[in-house]
């Protein structure tokens, strides 16, 4: 069994794709890497086809029909044969020491016979074209290099939220909870890093920048205009969400109040780029949005009203809107979105 899996959805990713995969290769035999085709229309198959015949040992090139972004993680995920796994997309990359320094932790668990659940490590906002990057790190907020549960975490700002470019799950983990993200549909990668945390009972943060999240490319899918145009989609994802959670099931105060708190963000963001678009369709849409949630799961509504911004996201007069729009403009100038 290999150590870890890191699975590369590609789909037209010809121009960028090599970055990720060379930034994988560093002399271990203990990765497995997949890249993905999803259907891609350009030389992806050929560049995922020479990489496998060049290192056999740990690359595969998978090729499918398209399904989208989070059917090519399924796919991943079913061929996996790491005890760990992770995905990279296709314009990203990882910091090859970090990577070094993950793999050795994970192989000194599996050898003491303590894998943990989950391996967290920091990621990086790359905005190439600006020069500028950020680091997203979880000191304070969790204990470091050392196992912990969900009740060792302190407290986790917004910009802390654990998502799949930090995370690194246990593979059993994923298929035990039946993880299937849905095809055709952008943002499912906020279903990756929700739905399997009751799952999760052990986790380990390792304080490196191992992900590097590239910011900046046109059409990409969390360019602002991309997003209110598929705004659709981050409804449906944000939906699935609020079916797959109960917080009267959650044992853990502090994942039941973490996990509130991903969902109150996700209810933002959809509230955010509705009310940017700013046509009665999509002032519509926000209220259905909240009615869903109200009317699906009462209990969960009033954990997510009991937040700042659960209040905040519901202000309907010209004054909130302002308020909203002012805090959405100050988070990107910080973060650096496009």
């Amino acid at each position: 069994m290999k150590v870890l899996t890191i699975a590369i959805p590609c789909y037209n990713s010809a121009s960028y794709m090599e970055r990720a995969i060379e930034s994988l290769l560093i002399g271990s035999d203990d990765i497995e890497i997949l890249i993905v085709n999803d259907g891609s229309k350009d030389n992806t198959s050929q560049i995922a086809d020479e990489y496998e015949k060049k290192y056999p040992n740990i690359i595969r090139a998978i090729h499918k029909e398209n399904g989208g972004h989070g059917d090519a993680v399924n796919t991943g995920l079913k061929h996996a044969t790491g005890m760990y796994y992770k995905v990279l997309d296709s314009d990203d990359w990882f910091d090859k020491n970090s990577f070094i320094k993950v793999l050795d932790v994970l192989r000194n668990m599996i050898n003491n016979s303590e894998p943990v659940d989950m391996l967290i490590t920091n990621y990086v906002y790359e905005k190439l074209s600006i020069g500028k990057s950020t680091s997203i790190n979880y000191k304070g907020a969790m204990p470091e290099e050392k196992v912990f549960t969900w009740d060792d975490i302190g407290f986790l700002k917004i910009s802390q939220n654990i998502l799949m470019h930090s995370a690194i799950y246990r593979t059993e983990v994923l298929r035990s909870c039946n993880l299937e993200l849905p095809k055709h549909t952008f943002y499912v990668d906020n279903i990756f890093v929700f739905k399997p945390l009751p799952y999760v009972k052990t986790l380990y943060y390792l304080n490196v920048d191992l992900y590097r999240y590239f910011i900046g490319r046109e059409d990409q899918s969390v360019n602002e205009k991309i997003m209110i145009g598929r705004i659709d989609q981050q409804i449906r994802v944000t939906k699935i969400m609020i079916d797959n959670y109960d917080p009267i099931k959650i044992e853990s105060k502090k994942l039941r109040k973490y996990m509130t708190q991903y969902l109150t963000m996700m209810m933002t963001i959809s509230t955010v780029l509705l009310l940017k678009a700013n046509s009665e369709e999509n002032i519509n849409k926000k209220e259905e949005l909240w009615d869903y949630l109200r009317t699906k799961n009462q209990n969960l509504y009033e954990e997510v009203n009991r937040t700042m911004l659960g209040r905040l996201m519901q202000i309907n007069t010209s004054l909130g809107k302002k308020i909203i729009l002012s805090g959405y403009s100050l988070s990107r100038k910080k973060f650096g979105f496009n």
